[in-house]
């Protein structure tokens, strides 16, 4: 049985239609889910683009679909700084049959906010002794994740990478892959070719395009890092 918390992301034929020209259906990836909507496979989704690309704003787009604060946390955290979400566009989420509804949000650049919130109110339905603001961004960072990625559900992290060192990035991806054959889905947006490594991840590459199917060799992030690492000066010199 297809038990996915989200089988798919699609367009109501009844909401009133963003202009082309409108923020943010100007980012091509938005755009095309705007026509076509996405389909999130069982498992793990990684979403792989410069900076600019729409990342970030897809996940912001699937965590108000499904309900979510988009500055971070679950359906229970209520908190905003400064609203500059799209919001969910008027998108249709179709479930799969008794899928677990639990879901949650990580977004580094929001991380300070939601510490805060969860630290004032012990609440989100895991209440948690750790004060993340004692402790290192990456240490805090990994503390939440491990509180709440508990159960099936989905799980959306946008950049977790920019809170990490390469060591706690191999240990968030073996997390991430038990936490998959647990049952869970997961969307990462990303920059690391080492997340873009999670075993049997989905990879899509956005940008200019949209959105495109990819592997994890044939990613231009990939090639550039190899480049680097075989020849750092070099490559380094290619950029002056």
């Amino acid at each position: 049985m297809d038990r996915r918390p989200v089988r798919r992301l699609r367009p109501d034929p009844g909401a009133e239609a963003i202009p082309a020209d409108v923020w943010p259906a100007t980012v091509p990836a938005v755009a095309q889910l705007l026509r076509e909507g996405l389909e999130l496979p069982a498992g793990a989704t990684v979403l792989v683009g410069e900076n600019g690309s729409g990342k970030s704003t897809l996940v912001e787009v699937v965590a108000a679909a499904v309900g979510l604060n988009a500055e971070g946390g679950s359906v229970n955290a209520r908190y905003s700084t400064r609203p500059s979400e799209p919001g969910s566009l008027g998108l249709i989420v179709e479930r799969g049959p008794g899928a677990p509804r639990w879901a949650y949000l990580l977004r580094d650049e929001t991380l300070h906010g939601l510490y805060s919130y969860l630290e004032e109110t012990r609440s989100d339905g895991n209440p948690s002794e750790a004060t993340f603001h004692e402790l290192s961004h990456g240490e805090a960072f990994l503390t939440l994740f491990h509180d709440r990625a508990t159960r099936p559900g989905l799980y959306l992290l946008d950049e977790p990478d920019a809170a990490l060192s390469f060591t706690a990035t191999l240990s968030l991806v073996a997390s991430l892959t038990e936490l998959v054959a647990r049952g869970a889905q997961v969307v990462v947006a990303t920059h690391s070719p080492v997340l873009a490594a999670l075993p049997g991840a989905h990879l899509l590459e956005v940008g200019p395009w949209g959105l495109r199917e990819a592997t994890w060799d044939g990613l231009e992030l990939t090639a550039n890092w190899a480049q680097f690492l075989r020849s750092p000066q070099s490559f380094l010199r290619h950029l002056t």
